[in-house]
């Protein structure tokens, strides 16, 4: 009996009430405190859905985020506080001292990376690779990308959106899962061959709190499911919800998956290998760009710089910067919320180059504020 299960900790009854379930009991417990989620994006679905697992006993979860925490975040994204958006402190970082206080059982480990075409596979093949992965992201390249390495690498994904006061939530068990066998689905691509050309975001649409965090427990759900090696519990469906009207439905994909799917069917990974990305991408709620960096950049150095001409705060790997620019020839660009010909951005940067620049929704104007104040 490990840890976990023995409460060696002080908290001996801590998993209790779960492990009268039938299918838990100690070796299910065992089995969950052995095993890896990796939850990619930590916003208003993968707050709660980390909350659940961790809260579960799941041994190890990785959350990957290349966010930082603002103020109109605490709305629905349960795991941050002010302080945590007074400071802009990253995602991943925020949530997992968090959920450390939640369960110091727990391995949790924060991943402050934008996820790409470029890292995919890296993140996916850690030692232990992760059992079962989480989709809380909120554009659509991204999930295309993700479906594209689970599909790759052999690994579990589930699947989730959320936008006004809607949900959508599937399973996905590639074929290349070991031991899948009859117990295989369709994925994201079967499903839907081709991203929107557009959809609502929550910058468009808004967010009902509620929704998220019911899509997000049933992510949790099926992922527990997974990790407890009950394949056969889990729901070969589209779930899709609306809060608002109270409607909600299930259409069945046990004839989902398709030979010819360029994804799981022909194995052409078309979105791993860079299809939609970009480097200058609009971030939804946040009226902001992210801008990808090509090489990664001395935050001391860049702090000193900047402090000549903007409020600067800096932490181990990331700055922040508040800056005021005129607009108009040879300046930056006019932010949406520009006065007198001055245009205030907040700026993000990382130590890996990328930056989130703040104030500004044309990726035309973030890449020429990286520009002016970064460099290229």
């Amino acid at each position: 009996m490990d840890a976990q299960t023995s409460g060696h900790d002080g908290t001996a009854g801590r998993y209790a009430r779960q492990m009268l379930l039938r299918g838990f009991g100690v070796e299910g417990q065992s089995r969950l405190a052995s095993s890896h989620a990796m939850i990619i994006g930590a916003g208003a679905l993968g707050c709660p859905a980390a909350d659940l697992l961790v809260r579960a006993g799941v041994g190890r979860v990785s959350l990957v985020d290349r966010d930082v925490v603002e103020l109109s975040n605490l709305q629905r994204q349960t795991l941050f506080d002010e302080r945590d958006a007074r400071e802009r402190a990253p995602k991943a970082e925020a949530a997992a001292r968090r959920l450390r206080s939640v369960n110091s059982g727990v391995r949790v480990e924060p991943i402050v990376e934008h996820f790409s075409p470029e890292n995919a596979e890296r993140l996916l093949r850690p030692h232990p690779r992760p059992g079962v992965v989480l989709d809380c992201t909120d554009n659509f390249a991204t999930r295309y990308l993700i479906n594209d390495v689970c599909v790759k690498v052999g690994v579990p994904l589930v699947y989730a959106g959320a936008v006004a006061s809607s949900g959508v939530a599937m399973t996905i068990v590639p074929k290349s899962v070991p031991n899948a066998g009859e117990r295989a689905t369709a994925c994201l691509r079967c499903v839907f061959p081709e991203p929107p050309a557009s959809a609502p975001t929550c910058d468009t649409a808004g967010i009902f709190a509620p929704v998220s965090s019911i899509v997000a427990s049933v992510q949790a759900s099926e992922a527990i499911k997974v990790l407890l090696g009950r394949l056969d519990l889990l729901s070969n469906t589209l779930l899709s919800m609306d809060l608002w009207t109270n409607e909600r439905r299930r259409i069945s994909l046990s004839d989902a998956r398709r030979e010819d799917c360029p994804c799981c069917g022909r194995g052409e990974f078309e979105f791993l290998a860079g299809r939609g990305s970009q480097d200058a991408r609009t971030m939804c709620g946040r009226g902001a760009v992210q801008v990808a960096g090509h090489a990664p950049v001395d935050l001391r150095a860049l702090a000193a710089r900047l402090r000549s001409v903007a409020e600067v705060h800096q932490s181990e790997d990331h700055l922040t910067a508040t800056l005021d620019v005129t607009s108009g020839k040879g300046g930056a660009g006019a932010g949406e919320g520009a006065r007198d010909g001055v245009s205030r951005f907040e700026l993000t940067v990382f130590a890996d180059g990328r930056a989130i620049v703040g104030g500004t929704t044309d990726p035309g104007i973030a890449r020429s504020v990286y520009a002016r104040f970064i460099g290229l």
